[in-house]
């Protein structure tokens, strides 16, 4: 007889009850959602309210069918014909209709572009673009399918390895139950073929720190940015004749359908307009947009009853930030525009090159704008002058965003920086996440940092208050911990002879996390909503010119942009 403590009989009743809320809360959600669908939708209407015209086409459409089947059972006896003949199907008074036997075959096949002025080919392995195509779920019904079915997965899968444990005299851990290799290999297929705003979550969370996020679930997250789905051609084709016309394949010289890059939200594929220039067409995946509030809902319900965030992250506060970001990534129309006020802002700078955008090619859904043939920052072979230039230009536009345009493109991915030997410019690719800054925010931003950079712990203090990051009622313990998060921050900007700071050096993103465990503990509040993404791209930022290993006057940058 196997003897349980009552430590181990808490942890299966928490288990069970953890495993029980997955469940029902994904039921719950279902027919929350479901019934939500059976009001609103369009689908729907005829069965929710008396609706003539649907009435009239629905017996129309009776009569037809009845006329019909009388047709087929007349001629039925004469249908010997060849396999190969299409079947005549006559009714009085209507107009014949030609059904063939076999589907027709078509007469020609169009190839992926070969156009020889293009400076380097594709290489295309057919195996690995064919296991990376994946129809997306597009309405919200299916999308809810999935997440139920994976709440479910994680509930059941978490409960029975605890069981599991408890058989074989251990004692049972939710933590690694949640995060077993099975439900962690779970989460990421369904990530993957999820994309928007699954993918979306998993971005913002995959630069946290392991000191308060799981490894494994870390892990996770960053494996799938990368690793997303392909629509198959029919999807894109489907999308591209929606959007931009049935004869969209006429408004392009060549257009590749494999695409070159996929990621939360949307794929790009490469093409040449009809008068020889070359673009990149980003296309929005389907249902995305009018999933992102039901999709953000299974999702929170998923992360807390499952317990795989910690408190302190307010999980309610960051998903609803992201799903606010998602909305407007969704907006390409938006996003059109923001890159045109780049354009703009740095018109006359003489590093940064922004891309154009073509109007006439762009919907909601889909983008078009130049190509821009550089290489990844991070990936080029340079050598440290040009690794202290690329470094001191991105962290000076970060800090012009803030003080001077107070305007920011938000997304800290790397790929989004291009460097061109040739032309010897930045480029800067990937708007949907910019947006604006309030005069106050950025006053008292700017503020408390400078506070933090000349070591004065009473400004930081107040300006953290004026700024939400502090009530007032933390415990000095966290008072302490913030401020001191914040003067690290500030040390690379701080008095140094005016010598530049090298960050192949720095460990100050290691100090400042080291904190980050008690921060989450003690925080009483979420962080102002605009430091989610200004501190995202900060950080970014910064680990980009630590993987450059640059050496970058941040003291002659702060006082240039960030003065009194």
């Amino acid at each position: 007889m196997v003897l349980i403590s009552r430590e181990v009989l808490f942890e299966i009743i928490t288990v069970a009850r953890s495993a029980t809320r997955v469940a029902t809360g994904s039921a719950s959600l279902l027919q929350e959602q479901t019934c939500d669908f059976y009001k609103t939708s369009g689908l729907t209407k005829p069965l929710r309210v008396h609706d003539e015209m649907y009435d009239e086409l629905h017996q129309k459409a009776a009569e037809i069918r009845d006329a019909e089947i009388h047709a087929n059972v007349a001629t039925s006896t004469s249908s010997t014909s060849s396999s190969a003949s299409p079947t005549v199907t006559s009714t009085s008074g209507k107009r014949p209709t030609i059904t063939p036997s076999t589907p027709p075959q078509p007469t020609s096949k169009r190839e992926y572009s070969t156009d020889t002025k293009r400076k380097s080919a594709i290489p295309i392995d057919s195996k690995n673009v064919e296991s990376r195509y994946s129809e997306m779920p597009t309405s919200k019904l299916q999308r809810l399918f999935h997440y139920g079915h994976l709440a479910t997965s994680i509930g059941v899968n978490t409960a029975s390895d605890s069981l599991r444990a408890v058989a074989t005299g251990q004692r049972p851990s939710f933590r690694n139950a949640a995060l077993s290799q099975k439900n962690i290999s779970i989460l990421g297929d369904k990530l993957r073929k999820m994309r928007g705003a699954a993918l979306k979550v998993g971005q913002m969370m995959s630069i946290q720190d392991e000191s308060f996020l799981p490894r494994e679930l870390s892990d996770i997250l960053k494996s799938v940015q990368n690793q997303g789905y392909f629509m198959p051609p029919r999807q894109l084709h489907r999308i591209m004749r929606d959007n931009i016309g049935s004869d969209w394949r006429d408004k392009f010289e060549a257009f590749e359908d494999v695409p070159i890059a996929s990621a939360s939200i949307s794929q790009v594929h490469r093409a040449i307009t009809k008068d020889g220039k070359p673009v990149a067409v980003k296309v929005q995946y389907p249902g995305v947009k009018d999933s992102i509030d039901s999709d953000m809902d299974s999702l929170l319900m998923i992360m807390t009853a499952s317990r795989l965030l910690p408190k302190g992250m307010f999980a309610e506060s960051s998903i609803g930030n992201a799903r606010t970001e998602l909305k407007w990534e969704c907006d390409f129309l938006r996003e059109a525009e923001s890159i045109k006020k780049f354009g703009e802002l740095l018109k006359d700078d003489p590093v940064f090159e922004v891309p154009k955008v073509y109007d006439e090619l762009t919907t909601e859904n889909i983008i078009t704008m130049d190509w821009l043939d550089g290489t990844d920052i991070v990936r080029g072979e340079w050598d440290q002058e040009t690794r202290n230039w690329l470094a001191t230009n991105v962290m000076r536009l970060c800090l012009q965003e803030i003080a001077q345009f107070k305007f920011m493109q938000t997304d800290p991915n790397w790929a989004n920086f291009l460097y061109n030997q040739e032309t010897k410019k930045i480029q800067l690719l990937d708007f949907g996440a910019s947006r604006e800054y309030g005069d106050e925010f950025i006053h008292n931003y700017v503020t408390c940092l400078r506070a933090g950079v000349a070591n004065d712990t009473a400004n930081v203090a107040e300006y953290s208050k004026r700024l939400g990051y502090l009530t007032g009622l933390e415990s000095q313990e966290m008072v302490d911990a913030h401020v001191e998060s914040i003067t690290t921050l500030g040390e690379p900007f701080a008095a140094n002879g005016g010598k530049p700071y090298d960050f192949s050096k720095q460990d100050v993103t290691t100090r400042v996390k080291a904190k980050m465990g008690l921060m989450l503990r003690e925080r009483l509040t979420p962080p102002p909503e605009e430091t989610y993404s200004l501190h995202r791209k900060f950080s970014g930022v910064f680990l980009l010119c630590t993987r450059l290993q640059a050496e970058v006057p941040c003291e002659e940058l702060l006082e240039k942009y960030f003065h009194d």
